[in-house]
């Protein structure tokens, strides 16, 4: 129970303090942050809200201005599911990339964070 506690203690401040210091975003002319937005439909974050290091994919994809949608793979059972069956673990954070009708699904923080720059960053 205490250790619990503590966890849930922990992860709350690591989101303020993510919130506390969060990186400027990127800026790009208006057509090029239009392309981005699109090749990001494509793209899905499975993550934890407190984890350490979905946090440093989330700050990531704010730094890029990258807007992706995110699951909750700890409350919500659909995307926890979809996770596990599609994705074959339930690891996070997870980088759902629908491309050419196939689902790539990357795990990894630094895997992420570097498809992101690869991909991303200009």
């Amino acid at each position: 129970m205490i250790i619990k506690a503590l966890r849930l203690g922990l992860g709350q401040l690591i989101v303020l303090g993510d919130l506390a210091t969060r990186p400027a975003k990127m800026k790009r002319a208006p057509a090029d942050q239009a392309a981005v937005e699109q090749a990001a439909g494509n793209l899905a974050l499975y993550q934890f809200k407190a984890c350490p290091f979905c946090v440093k994919i989330r700050r990531k994809l704010h730094a890029l201005n990258v807007p992706v949608a995110m699951r909750d793979a700890k409350n919500d059972a659909t995307a926890r599911s979809e996770l596990e069956s599609q994705g074959g673990k339930i690891q996070v954070p997870c980088l759902r990339i629908e491309e050419n009708g196939q689902s790539t699904w990357l795990y990894e923080s630094k895997a992420i964070a570097a498809y992101l720059d690869q991909r991303f960053a200009v």
